[in-house]
Formats: structure tokens, sequence, C-alpha cells
């Protein structure tokens, strides 16, 4: 079954070769760079701040970064696994891990995947921005940012530990 690993930017090579991906998301400020784990083809980097409202002098998450997000994953064959990471592996990558299963597996139950997420990842917090802009863009009617917010605030971690969601098809 094709899965999606979410790891932190310290775990991101080891954990694209362990894995052994053929696609991979980086979310990260624009100030931070970043070796891109496989081929430029396969590789989509999303620079902005992980902040939950608009704060002057970052970069706040915009609908333009879902929209290239679901793009992106909308094209994986599914035939390797993707990794996504940002900083930690807590916020930015944990909401675009659940968008992405919630994007190319529609039928999923929103709520059932955010317990899936926080039995996976205790310390998950996924961003509150990009989902809000996720639940617009696949018209879930408000069932993303409500389960999201159902989860709570993950625990606090410096760093999540890399985990895999599997797809159902």
């Amino acid at each position: 079954m094709p899965h999606i690993t979410v790891c932190s930017l310290a775990d991101l090579h080891k954990t694209v070769d362990r894995v052994g991906a053929s696609h991979a998301i980086t979310l990260i400020n624009g100030q931070t760079p970043v070796a891109p784990p496989v081929d430029d083809a396969n590789y989509l980097r999303l620079d902005f701040n992980d902040i939950a409202t608009e704060i002057p002098g970052l970069v706040a998450p915009a609908e333009a970064h879902v929209v290239k997000l679901l793009a992106f994953v909308q094209a994986w064959d599914r035939q390797a696994p993707i990794v996504i990471h940002c900083f930690a592996g807590i916020s930015r990558s944990t909401a675009s891990a659940y968008i992405t299963i919630l994007a190319l597996e529609p039928e999923r139950d929103a709520f059932e995947l955010a317990a899936e997420l926080r039995a996976l990842s205790p310390s998950a917090t996924p961003n509150p921005r990009l989902i809000a802009f996720a639940d617009a863009l696949l018209g879930r009617n408000g069932d993303m940012i409500a389960a999201i917010e159902g989860i709570g605030r993950g625990e606090d971690a410096f760093q999540g530990e890399p985990f895999d969601i599997i797809l159902k098809r």
C-alpha cells in the first residue's frame, strides 16, 4: 500500500532513504536551506512560516500554497512513498499529510483520520491555517477544521518522531 511518511528536517534524508520515497515535499521558511532529497521533478518546496495568523515580516500559509500542494499530490503516482517534512515534523507537515490523504481519498472520514493522526504522532499539531484553506478547497464544509480542533494541540516536543500514514487505495 502506498503511504506518506512525515518527518522533521533533521530526519529528512535518512527517512527518504529508509522508506524508498520517490517524492518529497518541503514546507519551511524561505531562509532555510534544504538539499532536495529526490529528483527535482518529484520535489515540491513551499516557503512559508509556521504561523496561524498573518504577522508582519513573516510569510503566512496561503491558499496558493495549498493549491500547489494539492496539484503536486494529485500528480503523485503512488508507486513509492512520499515524504512530507517541515522544520520540526509537527505542524506544517502533519497538516499537509492530513490534507493529502483527504484530497486523494475524499471518502475518508475527517474525524477518524484526525484521531489516527493523533495516535501516530502524539506531538502532531496541524497548522490550522493550512487546514482551513484545504477544507474550503476540498469542499469539506468545516469537517477538517472541526476534526483537527477536536484532537487539540499535541504534546510539547522540539521535534516530532517520523511516522507513516497508510493510504487505503
